[in-house]
């Protein structure tokens, strides 16, 4: 198994409501004096090492908490595995010989590890909520533009997000108050959605082990589907191939002429990706356009102030490591708040075969103290 730190570093760290508390920050984030790779040789090589800490990063040491490292990821952050084609796959302990998820991979490891106590990540398409679930952590997804992501190499920037990665949903709540600018008004969540149109694709073992999670919090359960007959035979598939064109589309804008003018080596599923994005044509873009504009109004309708939308964070547990996950299955999950700017917490609740599954919670925009307070 590979460590999760590129790099361990000492920091004194200050007073505040985080002292004590211990930091691993994701290689997307920039830390002063100390070279920010992005998970790639290539891109560290041709980058200059950073003089300023990244927002996130300064927010969160100026409330106290002790940078310890900085962590693996997958490559410029396009994969939900965890694994990295030069630096290896961090150890997951709660499901050794899996991978931990990613792209946030190094920073779940840490933390599950005892390594440190808050993991900074990022969520473009679930790299938060993914390694929650297959390390049995909590974290949350924020509301799109909330935490500022200044000083973080990005990916997609009208899906990236930045949060952490914790044990404990305290420490969660701490951390995330620290980087939430600031408070959102808005009554507690009384009501969650659990969709049966989601929920019929969930494997058996899965939904076993969420659906307590979800009756266990007491509140009223709705389990109309989310998605309305509207001639569409799978609405949420639609769904996942819109943002996963717009998710490919903005990589390759964010990327392409680095990428080209420096021919540098991805591992197979990221090269393939960029590969393929760099294939795109604006009928499809303008296509997925619709279709996100569509999922924004449907989140607005569906998840009124109050409501919370409750699904599986994943499919099942981590897949083992060399082996091939569904990753359309984990996208159709993870997409509805990538797609509508939405904050989506998971956070741990049970067990398939003794290895960890996590649940997903949804707010609409903003909500994202709310489901702090549900965790």
């Amino acid at each position: 198994m590979t460590d999760p730190f590129i790099r361990t570093i000492e920091d004194a760290g200050r007073e505040g409501p985080l002292a004590g508390l211990r930091l691993a920050v994701k290689d997307l984030f920039d830390l002063a004096g100390v070279p920010t790779g992005a998970g790639n040789p290539r891109w560290l090589e041709t980058h200059e090492v950073p003089t300023e800490d990244a927002a996130a990063v300064a927010l969160l040491r100026e409330a106290g908490a002790k940078v310890v490292g900085k962590t693996i990821t997958d490559e410029l952050a396009w994969s939900l595995n965890g694994t990295n084609a030069h630096y290896g796959t961090p150890e997951n302990p709660a499901a050794p010989g899996r991978v931990p998820g990613g792209s946030s991979s190094g920073s779940a490891s840490a933390v599950a590890l005892g390594r440190a106590d808050i993991g900074l990540g990022t969520d473009t398409g679930g790299s938060i909520r993914v390694p929650a679930s297959y390390c049995g952590l909590y974290g949350l997804r924020p509301t799109h533009g909330r935490v500022s992501l200044q000083g973080a190499v990005p990916l997609a920037p009208s899906f990236d997000t930045a949060g952490v990665l914790t044990r404990e949903a305290a420490t969660l709540r701490l951390a995330m108050g620290v980087l939430l600018e600031g408070a959102a008004e808005a009554g507690p969540i009384t009501r969650l959605l659990a969709p049966q149109d989601i929920w019929d694709e969930i494997p058996e073992a899965t939904r076993a082990a969420v659906m307590p999670k979800v009756e266990e919090l007491g509140l009223a359960i709705d389990r109309e589907p989310l998605f309305a007959a509207n001639g569409d035979a799978a609405p949420l598939e639609t769904a996942r191939v819109a943002y996963a064109t717009l998710q490919a589309w903005e990589a390759w804008r964010t990327h392409g002429a680095w990428i080209e003018a420096n021919d540098p080596e991805f591992g197979p599923g990221v090269a393939m990706r960029f590969a393929n994005a760099a294939k795109l044509d604006q009928a499809e873009i303008a296509a997925a356009q619709r279709v996100r504009s569509g999922v924004v109004a449907l989140v607005r309708d569906r998840l009124p102030e109050g409501t919370a939308l409750a699904t599986p964070a994943a499919p099942g547990p981590a897949f083992m490591i060399g082996g091939s996950p569904d990753r359309e299955a984990i996208v159709r999950l993870t997409c509805i708040a990538g797609l509508s700017g939405a904050p989506g917490l998971a956070v741990p609740a049970g067990t398939v075969e003794g290895l960890p599954v996590g649940l997903q919670l949804v707010a609409a925009p903003g909500g994202d103290e709310r489901l702090l307070e549900l965790a």
